[in-house]
């Protein structure tokens, strides 16, 4: 997928290696390479969400398993358990990216603009 897509989808690598991107001025970088095991598009967990990355396969081939949105949404309102250790985690992916951010800011001697991760859109 790419940056401003929809969030439809969360996304489990099953096999290969995917690469998450920003474009930035006509180039990509990498933010992460994403290895089996692990969950990415995890933005799809939240209604009316677009892609804030582009998610590019970087391997031959690679197994991934879907689970469309709506698969999500059923699944939450069955089992309100699931749900909220869903939620849990995703908060503690968001704070990892919360302190990597400030980590980030802090070692670049504050050459970008903090308050703009901030701002209500």
């Amino acid at each position: 997928f790419f940056r401003n897509d929809p969030s439809h989808a969360l996304y489990i690598l099953k096999e290969g290696k995917v690469s998450l991107n920003i474009d930035m001025k006509d180039k990509f970088e990498i933010l992460t390479t994403i290895k089996p095991g692990t969950a990415f598009g995890d933005n799809a967990l939240l209604e009316n969400t677009q892609r804030i990355y582009s998610a590019v396969v970087i391997t031959d081939k690679a197994d991934i398993f879907v689970v469309p949105q709506v698969n999500i949404f059923e699944i939450f309102a069955d089992y309100p358990k699931v749900q909220a250790k869903m939620m849990m985690s995703l908060s503690e992916i968001y704070n990892s990216y919360t302190v990597n951010l400030f980590t980030a800011y802090k070692s670049s001697f504050g050459f970008f603009n903090l308050g703009q991760a901030y701002l209500n859109s």
